[in-house]
């Protein structure tokens, strides 16, 4: 059984989430909250909120917290936020604000 969480629409680039997302993929959920809780870098706060909203949805399905993994994390685009600023010579040049979709997969480690 998959337990499953989704962020939407957060306004950090996909390139700087997958930063972060790399470290923890495939750990168990004890050492990824770890990982994160330690990491001095801002999609670490976001990841983490994300992985305990994962965690919660695993035991609300009967899940045990402790013998979970991360199975799949991906770090998507969304869309851009499109502004115009100033450039010299009167021209203007378009700034990208872009988000990402993060979504996490957890599945129960298995017992060999």
């Amino acid at each position: 059984m998959v337990a499953r969480a989704i962020l939407r629409y957060l306004r950090l680039s996909p390139r700087k989430v997958r930063q972060v997302i790399d470290l923890i993929r495939g750990k168990d959920t004890e050492t990824a909250e770890a990982i994160l809780s330690h990491l001095h870098k801002r999609p670490a706060v976001y990841v983490l909120k994300l992985l305990k909203s994962a965690v919660a949805n695993a035991e609300f399905k009967g899940l045990k917290g402790r013998r979970l993994y991360i199975s799949k994390i991906t770090a998507d685009g969304g869309p851009m936020l499109k502004r115009y600023r100033a450039a010299p010579f009167g021209r203007a040049v378009m700034v990208r604000h872009r988000t990402t979709h993060i979504t996490i997969e957890l599945e129960e480690i298995k017992k060999s």
